[in-house]
């Protein structure tokens, strides 16, 4: 592996920018940089890997393998034919380009530029190009300025590898995990979620807990680099780093989702630690034990079709929460301000509007209730 420091870019949801930077700099990384849409951590390839496996709010990891200027096709061609991809991509192992043009830049056909790229890439490298290659080159050419960037996730990192069981509305194993950080939620106090669908919200939380590696259960993109050492990532993986003090609880009144969610959380290896039943959102009442924090990924918008209905399913979760969870937190994740306000639960200030699923969606946080 060369000394030289690689720039790596985590990429996350816009608006999620200053909750991944503070993930990424709490698991020690260096982040030397903060912009729309993700976050640039210097490092080595093994802080590649370590990426990919422990950033829970990142959606992919690329890396910058190189840059040149080129300010018409002709000298595109010229530089992707003495660029050294051999240095990363293997001869065996097929590659897909995907080019995006600035309108600051000469080159703005972003087709032709993928040709070009496409055609050293075989002539000189020796590569084939697929469709469904498992890796993939990111090409930006912005003021006239080719970057190349590898991305090393392979599937996305939402794509834990141990929850194979989905609801109709699933909550992005990521974008959970941001907002149980925005919740200031560590793992040192109880969760609840009382709408828990196929359990994202409860697993990512036990797994928070136990300090286990989002992506100890999946294969990745930088697997089939040059640059992949295989005996030194699985180094990089680990079991619990730590036993868990509390427990986390999930419900719903789907019986069906319950047994989805059971599932998941045996394939993630934490079924000791979260509990499951079937129940009425509006039944709620508070676990066992110290209180910590309930969220929530109510129905809203497009997912329910008729807003009108949804107010007093809100007005009556707010009453529980009020009557029954004294000392508890609350986060609310929903489309909707009004149907939050029907809810009556002291909200903290806006967080970002995040998109998801063809939404803009906004977590509602209260501090501990009266």
């Amino acid at each position: 592996m060369s000394d030289t420091p690689l720039t790596l870019f985590a990429i996350t949801l816009p608006g999620l920018e200053a909750m991944l930077t503070e993930e990424a700099r709490g698991l020690g990384f260096d982040v030397t940089g903060v912009e729309p849409g993700g976050v640039s951590i210097a490092g080595d390839w093994s802080e590649v890997w370590r990426a990919n496996l422990e950033l829970r709010g990142a959606t992919r990891v690329l890396v910058r393998i190189g840059e040149f200027m080129a300010f018409h096709l002709a000298q595109l061609d010229k530089r992707a034919r003495k660029f050294p991809w051999g240095d990363v991509l293997r001869a065996d192992v097929p590659v897909r380009v995907d080019v995006a043009t600035s309108r600051k830049s000469k080159i703005y056909h972003a087709g032709a530029a993928t040709q070009r790229i496409e055609a050293a890439l075989r002539e000189e490298a020796g590569l084939t190009i697929a469709a469904d290659a498992p890796v993939i080159l990111k090409v930006r050419i912005d003021d006239n300025r080719v970057t190349v960037s590898v991305d090393t996730s392979g599937d996305p990192l939402h794509k834990r590898g141990h929850k194979p069981a989905v609801g109709k509305a699933p909550m992005r194993e990521t974008l959970a995990a941001m907002f149980l950080r925005q919740c200031g939620f560590d793992g040192s106090a109880p969760m609840f979620d009382p709408m828990c669908g196929s359990g994202t919200f409860v697993i990512e939380a036990a797994e928070i807990a136990c300090g286990l590696q989002p992506g100890r259960s999946r294969a990745f993109g930088f697997e089939h680099l040059t640059t992949y050492n295989p005996n030194a990532e699985a180094l990089r993986r680990s079991d619990r780093l730590r036993r868990a003090q509390v427990k986390f609880f999930g419900s719903d009144r789907d019986a069906g989702v319950i047994d989805m969610a059971q599932t998941n959380a045996a394939r993630a290896g934490v079924d000791d630690l979260v509990t499951f039943t079937v129940a009425n959102s509006g039944e709620a009442t508070p676990p066992e034990g110290p209180p910590g924090l309930v969220i929530i990924n109510p129905p809203y918008g497009a997912r329910i079709g008729d807003k009108k209905a949804l107010y007093p399913v809100y007005g009556r979760l707010g009453q529980v929460l009020l009557e029954r969870f004294s000392g508890w937190r609350v986060g609310i994740v929903t489309s909707e301000g009004s149907l939050a306000k029907t809810t009556g639960l002291p909200f903290l200030p806006d967080g970002p509007s995040i998109a998801h699923g063809g939404l803009r969606v906004r977590l509602y946080r209260t501090d501990p209730l009266p």
